[in-house]
């Protein structure tokens, strides 16, 4: 990563500070509030978590499960700000996919480098990058993977086609999950072993995906993560459309209670799975993120309402540093042996986890100020770079 005045990985480009007026604030808020929510539901203080900080244990889904396809929603939003107007101001196509490509190796790499960072394993081993069952799949690869084929989508088509590539994807996700026969499960089986998704990982990453059957982050349910980026992709054709701020508010709550209301009722026969990705889930949660952009939108672009939001605006143009550093610090804590009370050595992470929380408060209510206080600690440190214009882009 480099330091820079802008942030055209999940942002409009700006050529300088000129244009950070120009910048759509609500996006960065937006933004800015995904990856608060990041922070706060990786990295609990201990096992006791209040059910909406975590993930559905299967089908259904919790406000955990709205974060991640809410960030792939803003990714796609950013695509057509930032593509469609170096396009517009003449940015050859080379150059555009040369920047395409090395962003998006940076990105997966730099996942890659949060999967291999040294942990303690089973023994009170150390393990340090052991490429032979270091997991491929993740969150910055699936970013990457959704930014890269979607970015060559938007160069190469119109905003119809893209709407129509998206709609196959799901239709053509839903088919193959349902009519693909599993070896040993038949064909429309969903459970965690027995779905086509995990068929596919287990064949193809055996020993490098999450669990020894599947990968929430696989390579068939990648599809449908792409067809979320294109929601947003679509949604920034309509906010550079000429209607006025009023009609674009209006548009994206009516669109976003469409999709809403259709996930919700594919439910029925395809349920919502945040695992899975399923095409329920794509139309459900891009209705709830249109929603959300549009409150956003209203608040701060229209009414003018922005000092509430400068917490967000702080974490939503830093969005990929601030994530890679809390997640690699995490890490680092979990790593660092100190002497425990009761003998032995335990973890930096326990003993400020066991004496500044769990010291005077219950277990859960201990773990949720654990992670509120290292949401804060991450939002003054970005404060800093903030304040002197200190913006990271890949």
């Amino acid at each position: 990563m480099e330091q820079s005045v802008k942030n055209d990985l999940v942002a409009p480009d700006s050529e300088n500070s000129r244009k950070r007026a120009d910048r759509l604030v609500s996006l960065d808020v937006f933004r800015g509030l995904t990856i608060a929510g990041m922070i706060l539901v990786n990295n609990p203080g201990g096992d006791n978590v209040y059910a909406p900080l975590e993930h559905a244990a299967w089908n259904g889904w919790t406000p955990t499960d709205l974060i991640f396809p809410f960030f792939l929603f803003i990714v796609g939003i950013s695509i057509t700000l930032s593509l469609a107007r170096r396009v517009e101001t003449g940015g050859g196509e080379h150059s555009l996919l040369l920047s395409i490509v090395r962003r998006t190796l940076i990105i997966f790499a730099l996942g890659i480098v949060i999967h291999g960072f040294p942990r303690w394993i089973s023994g009170g081993t150390l393990s340090v990058y052991d490429f032979s069952t270091i997991r491929i799949p993740g969150v910055l690869q699936r970013i990457a993977v959704c930014y890269f084929f979607t970015s060559l989508i938007f160069l190469k088509t119109n905003w119809r086609t893209q709407g129509v590539i998206l709609l196959l994807l799901l239709v053509l996700y839903w088919a193959v999950m349902f009519l693909v026969p599993v070896p040993g499960f038949g064909a429309g089986t969903l459970t965690p072993e027995g779905n086509l998704a995990a068929f596919i990982d287990r064949a193809i990453l055996s020993g490098h995906i999450y669990t020894k059957n599947f990968d929430p982050e696989g390579i068939l349910s990648t599809l449908p993560a792409i067809a979320t980026t294109l929601c947003g992709v679509l949604t920034g054709h309509w906010l550079r459309t000429r209607n006025n701020q009023v009609e674009k508010v209006a548009g994206m709550f009516v669109a976003g209670a469409t999709c809403a209301v259709s996930g919700w009722v594919m439910n029925a026969w395809f349920p919502i799975n945040k695992s899975l990705w399923t095409s329920s889930y794509v139309f459900f949660t891009a209705g709830l993120a249109l929603q959300l952009l549009a409150i956003c939108y209203w608040l701060i672009d229209i009414k003018g309402y922005r000092r509430w939001a400068t917490p967000f605006i702080i974490f939503g143009v830093n969005a990929i540093a601030v994530y890679v550093l809390s997640a690699l610090l995490g890490r680092i804590m979990a790593l660092w042996r100190i002497p425990a009370t009761s003998g032995g050595t335990g973890n930096l992470k326990t003993f400020i986890f066991g004496h500044a929380f769990a010291s005077w408060a219950s277990p859960v209510n201990a773990s949720l100020a654990y992670s509120i206080c290292y949401v804060l600690l991450w939002l003054g440190l970005m404060t800093i770079l903030y304040r002197k214009a200190i913006f990271m882009k890949v």
